[in-house]
């Protein structure tokens, strides 16, 4: 594969086009770009490691990545979430290989030396005679991730030490998020275990489609209109509202067709409502009461997805939260998580659960749908004539929908600059001008970003 030469100047360059609307199609297979971003946005973001129902009591571990830093998340005795790098510090081994587990000590399967779940190194196999008395285990513990902090019940993690606190960081995410994670009594829950998968594609372009493109929808999958699960009218997904948010982040409200019938809070039992009512400000409740679908991205590579599924009499709704981890310029790492109330009736989690697996688990059918146009983007954007020398028209890609047509929104109960559509391409946008912003440096993590309002 061919790799552009970056410089300063070409970078504004690309910044200059998207901001018009127009994005050179080579920056979403390219190696170089790639490695600025390893270094420059995921170096620095805060990054999504798991949720705190995953670590139900002291003991419990998980093993995520945040991209290529394999992690140790546990519960230590105390109830503190802590977060480590899964390496040894003695020749680097991977410490734990498990997904999952219980345990106060972890030891290294290569010469065997052992830490509690503080990250302390508590024993050295024949220490005192390899290493003698003067050996001080204190500075041998594992390496902390700079910082670990929680929202919601989420699990976060950031590599950089000096990059804004998370709740800087979401900004006015938190308030969607609350709608999504906050709405019921005792929050959320993970079931099972999340999911992963290898797909031959980008990151941006998996984060952009959840963020800023029910535009595809009608037609990638158009199999749910041809059942009668999707309405027939093409602009169905576009109904409701596009939000652009600080720091890259995105989310569409969607409110389905107007004149049908749509079932209240993506028809959630009614037992439930009230809840609902009692942990929403009005402006919160408003919006679950109404709509069909919530989904986004929160930047760089979170993703969610919140549906109204199923049919009269058989209606679900869950939360999927997965992260795209970059690989490479052309290849990712899926994790997808199903979250589901915890006060919400146990056969209604079942029939969610299937639901969810049967169109957005690993070989569910919409998954399937999504799979293939990522791939196939990513690979039609490695070749000569994706290439971009000289910025030309004939090498960019389209990013005008809605521009000079749809206005924003005067008035939004919520945060962010909002459009009375989700068919426009304004997250998008939004998404790629803060990543440019950041491979430039116009814009550092380590104070807060100031946001334009893109119009």
């Amino acid at each position: 594969m061919m790799s552009t030469v970056l410089d300063e100047d070409r970078l504004r360059k690309i910044k200059e086009k998207i901001s018009q609307g127009m994005m050179p199609q080579w920056i979403l297979n390219d190696p170089a770009i790639f490695d600025e971003e390893i270094e420059k946005v995921f170096a620095h973001a805060w990054q999504l490691l798991g949720h705190e129902s995953e670590l139900k009591e002291p003991g419990s571990y998980i093993t995520r990545w945040l991209v290529h830093d394999p992690i140790l998340v546990v519960r230590t005795k105390k109830g503190e979430i802590k977060a480590f790098l899964n390496s040894c510090p003695h020749r680097g081994m991977q410490l734990c290989t498990a997904d999952f587990g219980k345990k106060n000590t972890f030891q290294c399967p290569y010469h065997g030396w052992s830490f509690n779940n503080d990250g302390k190194l508590i024993g050295v196999v024949a220490g005192d005679k390899v290493y003698g008395e003067g050996m001080d285990k204190e500075q041998w513990g594992l390496k902390p991730v700079p910082q670990v902090a929680t929202y919601n019940g989420l699990i976060f993690g950031c590599l950089d030490a000096n990059t804004m606190p998370l709740e800087e960081y979401l900004g006015g995410m938190k308030w969607y998020f609350d709608i999504l994670l906050n709405r019921s009594d005792g929050g959320m829950e993970v079931r099972g275990v999340p999911q992963r998968w290898i797909l031959n594609a980008n990151w941006k372009l998996t984060s952009e489609n959840f963020g800023g493109d029910p535009y595809h929808v009608a037609t990638v999958h158009r199999s749910t209109v041809e059942l009668g699960i999707s309405p027939q009218d093409p602009l169905f997904s576009g109904y409701g509202y596009q939000v652009v948010l600080d720091h890259g982040h995105n989310v569409n409200i969607n409110t389905g067709v107007p004149g049908l019938d749509i079932p209240p809070y993506q028809g959630m039992p009614e037992e439930m409502w009230p809840m609902f009512q009692k942990n929403l400000t009005a402006e919160q409740h408003d919006i679950l009461s109404k709509c069909t679908v919530i989904v986004g991205n929160c930047f760089p590579n979170l993703s969610f997805l919140s549906p109204l599924h199923g049919s009269e009499g058989h209606l679900h709704n869950y939360l999927n939260m997965r992260v795209w981890r970059p690989i490479s310029a052309d290849k990712i790492e899926v994790w997808s998580w199903f979250m589901i109330d915890k006060a919400a009736p146990e056969a209604y989690k079942q029939a969610s659960y299937k639901g969810y697996i049967a169109s957005f688990g690993p070989s569910g059918t919409l998954e399937q749908d999504d799979a293939e146009i990522w791939a196939r983007v990513t690979q039609a954007s490695k070749g000569i004539l994706a290439r971009d020398k000289d910025l030309s028209y004939n090498n960019v890609l389209n990013y005008m929908m809605g521009e000079g047509k749809v206005e924003p929104l005067d008035h939004w109960d919520g945060p962010g600059v909002a459009y009375p559509t989700c068919y426009v391409d304004y997250a998008s946008r939004n998404m790629h001008e803060f990543w440019l912003s950041l491979l430039t440096g116009d814009v550092n993590l380590r104070q807060s970003a100031v946001h334009s309002e893109i119009k």
